[in-house]
């Protein structure tokens, strides 16, 4: 009975740790509102090593269509500068000497469609993830030596949350195609 818990728990918390992914992943997908979120993959040569924006500078939103850097040495400035355009996110970052701006362009109603696509791409990926974490957990079940009505009824428990965690993925999803199709 132990052993059928254990492999329970184990595929929630592989489906669990699907959606947070999903959730990072959905983050870095712009919706035309400006967020410090948006440069959360921009990394930034440090004396030599490679470090996230965050740990180098402060990231603030003034207004919905503006994110400005403010480093905290000021001889980043260039540096930050290159690690915004290597990460390709599309802005144009501009330096005033003190910080760097960056004005987020408004969306085109092509590139809404294309986000719309990537994250329906990422939410597909999440539902793998959990349909994997399922199969693990019906190998397992399968393996265990418990009787077959306690594995019948360990198979019905893992799909009904798989069903679950997918339909958290569908509403996840709608969430976030209304936010970046909204104009």
């Amino acid at each position: 009975m132990d052993e059928i818990k254990f492999i329970k728990d184990t595929a929630e918390e592989a489906m669990e740790a699907a959606i947070k992914h999903l959730e990072k992943q959905l983050t870095n997908i712009r919706a035309g509102k400006a967020s410090p979120a948006m440069l959360g993959s921009v990394m930034v040569d440090y004396y030599g090593s490679q470090t996230p924006l965050s740990q180098v500078a402060n990231v603030n939103t003034p207004d919905g269509r503006t994110i400005s850097v403010q480093p905290w040495e000021k001889n980043m400035l260039q540096e930050i500068e290159r690690g915004i355009m290597l990460a390709n996110l599309g802005f144009n970052p501009m330096n005033n000497g003190d910080l760097i701006i960056i004005n987020v362009p408004p969306l085109t109603e092509e590139r809404r469609k294309n986000l719309a696509k990537q994250a329906k791409s990422e939410t597909e990926d999440a539902k793998v993830a959990i349909r994997n974490a399922r199969k693990d957990a019906m190998n397992d079940i399968k393996k265990s030596e418990t009787s077959e009505d306690l594995q019948k009824n360990a198979e019905i428990d893992i799909q009904s949350l798989t069903d679950t965690y997918v339909k958290k993925i569908d509403a996840i999803l709608d969430v976030k195609e209304k936010e970046i199709m909204t104009v």
